[in-house]
């Protein structure tokens, strides 16, 4: 069905309302972060913990606690040890289709990034430019920052290049980069304007609802469409919408039917 620009930004914003709020972020990887105050552990802690967000949500908390539990003080740890200490400390990590070796490089990555930048902030902002109407150049350059050097096969970070939707990425920069009752930010120099919206099937499928795109898959040029239809409502922060519609795919108290209502489905 079509649903009309002020119906749909009615909808958006009473969702909004209604959801983005910090109860709702339980079972959600991002609840991990809430446990790191210092944002040079936040950014690690937030880029492993949205690395992993594949699969049932249940199975994904119980992988990124399993690797955040054996990186006390992340920043410190890493910086702290070699490739082979990774490799001994993670040797019985696996994770669907994700090894110890693949785990390993990402955090060996991070550690090249930090030796080199400083910050993964930095690392970030390095790939910026002013010409840039979003961050997925910036972006492509962050991953291949962390996966250059070190990475040894397919690696766990998908390149924008490639035409991925990049949707645990662009999870990743909204967690950075926003800051409000749901999420915890931390890092300075981009805009919210700039950001992607992160797609799974479950935005998607509202977002081709709404009639924000008409792509039948989630790839980067879903994201963008979706992204540029959010931000007739929101131009300054088309991503604030993203936590509270993607509630119905994750928390099991909610339904299409209590986010849409008054939508046929």
């Amino acid at each position: 069905m079509k649903i009309s620009e002020p119906d749909a930004g009615e909808i958006l914003e009473s969702i909004y309302k209604r959801y983005h709020s910090y109860e709702y972020v339980h079972p959600d990887p991002l609840e991990f972060l809430k446990n790191y105050p210092k944002p040079w552990d936040r950014e690690i802690a937030g880029l492993i913990a949205s690395s992993l967000a594949v699969g049932r949500v249940k199975s994904i908390l119980k992988a990124v606690k399993s690797v955040l539990n054996k990186l006390p003080s992340p920043r410190e740890t890493i910086l702290s040890i070699t490739k082979d200490d990774l490799k001994s400390i993670f040797k019985e990590f696996k994770y669907r289709f994700y090894s110890c070796g693949q785990l390993v490089d990402l955090l060996f990555g991070i550690k090249i990034c930090l030796e080199k930048y400083g910050s993964l902030n930095n690392c970030f902002l390095s790939g910026m430019r002013l010409e840039h109407i979003n961050v997925l150049p910036a972006l492509n350059e962050f991953v291949k920052n962390i996966t250059a050097e070190n990475c040894e096969g397919n690696g766990i970070l998908p390149l924008p290049a490639r035409k991925s939707a990049c949707k645990r990425l662009n999870l990743f920069l909204r967690w950075m980069v926003r800051q409000d009752r749901v999420d915890p930010g931390g890092w300075e120099g981009i805009h919210a304007k700039m950001l992607i919206v992160p797609v799974d099937t479950h935005m998607l499928r509202i977002s081709r609802i709404l009639g924000f795109t008409s792509r039948k898959q989630s790839d980067i040029k879903a994201a963008t469409d979706i992204t540029e239809s959010l931000k007739l409502f929101d131009p300054e922060d088309p991503v604030r919408f993203d936590f509270s519609i993607t509630r119905l795919g994750i928390h099991p108290d909610l339904s299409y039917e209590d986010l849409l209502k008054g939508v046929v489905i």
